[in-house]
């Protein structure tokens, strides 16, 4: 199109040129000099080789680049005010797991009768491709100490998609992220379209909407919207740059987003830093809390610190410590115990909620080897996450269609991950593959090895004495060998892991529940474009 426009121009200034000459006298030396110069200036226009700023054609092209914006890959964003940048995620998936179309609990048990067959895992078993994230993000920086943040990810609609790593844990209408299980008889996907009886749907495309204020007290900068809250070290890390496929169990939690209010402190070149905000908190266990009204007055408080006493040291590399925690209490009713209200009490208006405190603990170490160390390219890192909270009365948590847990007594659960990988670029052979032949320096330098063990208590079986009230939890445990390619880092990578999923079952409890180990074991392939 530019190039349409440049010849119409040039075509243009040709005919004021020649036309007099050819109705006149022949042209003078300095015309036949002046035209033979123009006409040079369009040769490189359409080549390409520089632009034209100069003469009739220059200006004329200048005026129609400042209407129109330019063209091209290279040409900046423009905004009316501020400076604008736009990014985004994609992530594609290939899926194949092992089939057993049976699940991992018998859903009749609960009601205190003999064992009458598993529920059925055949909607959870397919193999498939999935787009996984489909991000879109928008940074505005509208003043020197104000920036606006707003991303959007369409794929977290989805709501058929078994869960991954394992397959038998449940998720919350799109969200992707939290690996519990609550013995339903589907023993799959559970969806959950409905935070809270009467309260309304979640909204999950929406994920980031925040204002930021930075540079005007030292070291300190202020959030506000809607964001992650700053727990662990991996559930806050951008999906971008993640070591696998997919987070680990107990971390996954905190991915998700609520509304708030955060203060962050940096310090000592960002070796000492800290976070301290509050949140809205609404829902109970596993619930999303995105960009929805709270449930309640109080609001949960979130406070983390960070601490690297060795960083990027050239021989000993990096040591980075952190711990978090959030607290608050959920829930509201017309009295402490929903449960009154079976009873004729007056419950507040659609909020019979127990009410409970919820809190949300972190703690991690992780250490990277030095670029001089005889094993750079080495990482280790270890996270350690427990979780208090409570299940909705009735219907949230059964292990049985028939009768749900009426009134759910508080739960605890812990998890955690011990991950390692190599890294051949970072390595002492990633110079020297990277100078030698193509097929180190497109085949084995771009590599990463990695591997990790994952355990979570996220199996929820109604108790066999008193399924109204008591929940016993199971344990999941997931290994875990990656590959990463890097093709162009994180902004294009080809990710693949296999993962060997061991759920508990009959035979290491000693209750007599009618458990089994699910066979799941699966392989999951990502491929990732990141701008």
């Amino acid at each position: 199109m530019k190039r349409a426009m440049i010849w119409v121009l040039s075509l243009s200034v040709l005919a004021g040129i020649v036309a007099p000459a050819v109705t006149a006298a022949s042209p003078t030396k300095e015309e036949f000099q002046k035209l033979k110069d123009e006409l040079k200036k369009i040769r490189q226009q359409v080549e390409g080789s520089r632009p034209v700023g100069e003469g009739v054609v220059g200006r004329a092209d200048a005026t129609v680049g400042d209407k129109y914006g330019g063209y091209g890959p290279n040409e900046k964003v423009t905004t009316r005010s501020g400076n604008l940048k736009v990014g985004g995620l994609l992530q594609v998936w290939f899926y194949t797991i092992q089939n057993d179309q049976t699940g991992w609990v018998d859903p009749n048990q609960a009601n205190g009768g003999g064992p009458a067959g598993f529920g059925s895992n055949e909607v959870s078993d397919n193999d498939g491709f999935r787009v996984r994230r489909a991000q879109l993000r928008f940074t505005m920086d509208i003043h020197e100490n104000v920036t606006g943040y707003v991303a959007f990810d369409t794929a977290r609609e989805a709501q058929s998609f078994p869960n991954l790593p394992q397959n038998q844990s449940q998720v919350k209408s799109g969200d992707g992220t939290a690996y519990y299980n609550s013995g339903s008889a589907a023993g799959g996907n559970f969806n959950n379209g409905v935070v809270q009886s009467g309260a309304g749907s979640p909204n999950f495309t929406l994920q980031d909407a925040y204002i930021n204020v930075h540079g005007i007290i030292p070291h300190h900068d202020f959030t506000t919207g809607q964001f992650k809250r700053h727990l662990g070290e991996e559930g806050t890390r951008d999906e971008a740059y993640l070591d696998f496929v997919e987070r680990s169990q107990i971390t996954a939690l905190a991915d998700l987003r609520d509304l708030g209010s955060q203060v962050h402190g940096s310090w000592w070149d960002e070796r000492l830093q800290y976070w301290l905000g509050a949140f809205n908190g609404a829902g109970t266990a596993f619930q999303h809390r995105g960009n929805r009204g709270d449930d309640n007055d109080d609001k949960d408080w979130v406070a983390a610190i960070l601490l690297r006493p060795l960083w990027k040291n050239e021989k000993f590399g990096s040591i980075e410590i952190g711990y978090s925690i959030m607290h608050g209490k959920g829930g509201e009713s017309g009295g402490r115990d929903a449960a009154q209200f079976n009873g004729g009490g007056t419950p507040v208006d659609g909020l019979q909620r127990n009410r409970t405190v919820h809190q949300l603990q972190y703690a991690y170490l992780s250490w990277k080897a030095g670029e001089e160390s005889p094993v750079s390219g080495w990482w280790i890192r270890g996270e350690w996450g427990q979780y208090r909270d409570r299940f909705a009365p009735t219907g949230e948590v059964a292990s049985t269609a028939a009768a749900g847990v009426g009134d759910p007594a508080p739960f605890n659960v812990e998890g955690w991950y011990v991950s390692t990988g190599y890294r051949i670029s970072e390595s002492i052979w990633g110079e020297g593959l990277r100078s030698g032949g193509d097929f180190g320096k497109y085949v084995l330098e771009p590599m990463e090895f990695t591997f990790r063990f994952d355990r979570m208590e996220n199996l929820f079986y109604q108790d066999l004495d008193n399924p109204g009230r008591e929940l016993d939890v199971f344990t999941t445990d997931v290994i875990t060998a990656g590959f990463n390619y890097y093709i162009k880092g994180h902004n294009a990578k080809l990710q693949v892991n296999y993962n060997w999923v061991n759920e508990e079952d009959k035979a290491d409890n000693p209750n007599g529940r009618e458990l089994r180990e699910v066979r799941n074991n699966n392989l999951v392939v990502n491929f990732q474009v990141h701008w």
